[in-house]
């Protein structure tokens, strides 16, 4: 990857330096640039992004290591097409015999945004996007894993930007992003507003900030296959959303509970559109590959919590094809997703794996499959979905499990617009309520209140 990072647009040295520049460019585009103006430099936003979706796509699998490029072009070019802009901010009018009232969404100002390596340049043009159509402006503090294909990304928006007739340093970032560089960015007085996409550490410390601040935290998406499910559906779905970009995304399938009834021809569904389904001996040996055991602990923890607390996925499988994680065992196959039965309190079943690697447990009736997805989520209030024809177990899932994302008879990334309807983004914040967040999320609500009958002309 040969790219220049010290003459990148919109990177600097020190937080310093980025935030002072963008609270200087945030002024000037709030002053200047209309509503008309913000959309014009989205739109261009957009076209860049779009018109080179694969070289993107490309280099962050290079520097990263991690995922697939052909999953990584589809995500770059979703958000780019699917975060809405400008025209979701839409003024609220009363009117009566007292006068009229207008409601209208204000920035925030100056952001300062964290963002994952998993989705690295997706998440720089989700969040620019959206903050920018709010009128703000934004200082990324990006994973240091993924810095200079971040600073590609902001050096290409700022050229975009500027060529679109709006100011320099809209978008920018710290070029050496750590810890400390974050928490500079959070204490510092120029700084309006919190935005992580991360796990339930960041999320927990943007709280603690005394700012305004919006969480994205981690997720275990469980899916469900009643006996009523269209078993071909489930599986194609299954298959497609686990598999995809190595199920690095929080929005992945991470667990399916499959009721007894359907739950031989449910696995032979999915060898037939695939998958390859481990025999017990290999999913033992893949378990004690992919998962390592806090050594203090000493031994398998029996709860789903302590599961969840002591169990982590080895780090050198994460975000890694299928084949590559299976042939660790000795076993070679070409699938995008390698699939074990296991009982519910196997630790893939309550860890947060980022892998092609499913776990599939049988319960013995809907009731059971609810309860024990339910616990599997762990209260992240993410995303989940089911495969059923029977609206009574879609509504008692759905009413049971409480996520953000709820899908049915499809993969969870319906519910960011992926093959589907609505809108997309990468930022899905559960924990702190935002949801599916966009423009809207990331600003303040301004009444304009005109008394005394002023302004009413019928």
């Amino acid at each position: 990857m040969s790219f220049d990072i010290n003459n990148a647009k919109g990177v600097f040295a020190t937080v310093d330096a980025a935030i002072e520049a963008t609270h200087k460019a945030q002024i000037e585009y709030y002053v200047n640039c209309t509503k008309e103006g913000r959309e014009a430099i989205i739109t261009a936003m957009r076209g860049a992004v779009l018109a080179r979706a694969e070289d993107f796509a490309k280099l962050v699998r290079e520097e990263t290591k991690l995922g697939r490029v052909e999953d990584k072009i589809a995500k770059h070019q979703l958000t780019a097409a699917k975060t809405p802009g400008t025209e979701i901010l839409e003024t609220q009018v009363w009117s009566g015999d007292n006068g009229i009232s207008l409601g209208e969404r204000a920035p925030y100002g100056v952001i300062g945004a964290v963002t994952p390596v998993t989705n690295p340049t997706e998440t720089i043009v989700n969040n620019a996007i959206s903050m920018l159509a709010g009128g703000n402006a934004v200082t990324f503090n990006v994973h240091p894993s993924s810095k200079v294909v971040s600073a590609m990304m902001i050096d290409l928006l700022n050229e975009t930007i500027i060529a679109a007739g709006g100011p320099e340093n809209l978008v920018t970032m710290v070029q050496e992003p750590t810890l400390e560089t974050l928490n500079e960015i959070a204490s510092s007085p120029l700084v309006n507003m919190l935005v992580g996409t991360g796990g339930p550490g960041l999320v927990k410390a943007i709280l603690q900030s005394g700012k305004k601040g919006v969480g994205a935290g981690a997720g275990n998406p469980p899916v469900i296959v009643d006996a009523s499910a269209n078993l071909d559906l489930a599986a194609a779905g299954v298959y497609g959303g686990a598999s995809f970009d190595n199920n690095l995304l929080c929005i992945g399938e991470k667990e399916v509970f499959v009721e007894e009834a359907v739950a031989d021809a449910f696995l032979d569904k999915l060898e037939e559109v695939g998958a390859y389904v481990l025999t017990a001996e290999e999913a033992e040996k893949l378990t004690e590959e992919i998962l390592t055991l806090d050594e203090f602990e000493g031994a398998k923890p029996c709860t789903a919590h302590e599961i969840s607390r002591v169990w982590h996925p080895v780090k050198k499988h994460v975000g890694q094809d299928a084949g590559q994680i299976l042939k660790s065992i000795g076993v070679k196959s070409d699938t995008r997703l390698a699939v074990m039965l296991v009982e519910n309190d196997h630790p893939l079943v309550h860890v947060e794996q980022m892998m092609p690697v499913l776990p599939v447990v049988i319960c013995k009736d809907i009731d059971e499959a609810i309860e024990r997805a339910v616990a599997a989520e762990r209260g992240n209030k993410h995303s989940a979905c089911i495969y059923s024809g029977n609206i009574e177990n879609v509504t008692k899932f759905g009413g049971r499990i409480n996520t953000t994302i709820f899908a049915h008879n499809g993969p969870t990334l319906s519910g960011v617009g992926y093959n589907a309807e609505g809108t997309s983004t990468f930022t899905i914040a559960g924990p702190t309520g935002e949801g599916i967040t966009n423009a809207l999320s990331f600003t303040r609500a301004r009444r304009f209140a005109i008394a005394q009958g002023g302004l009413r002309i019928v």
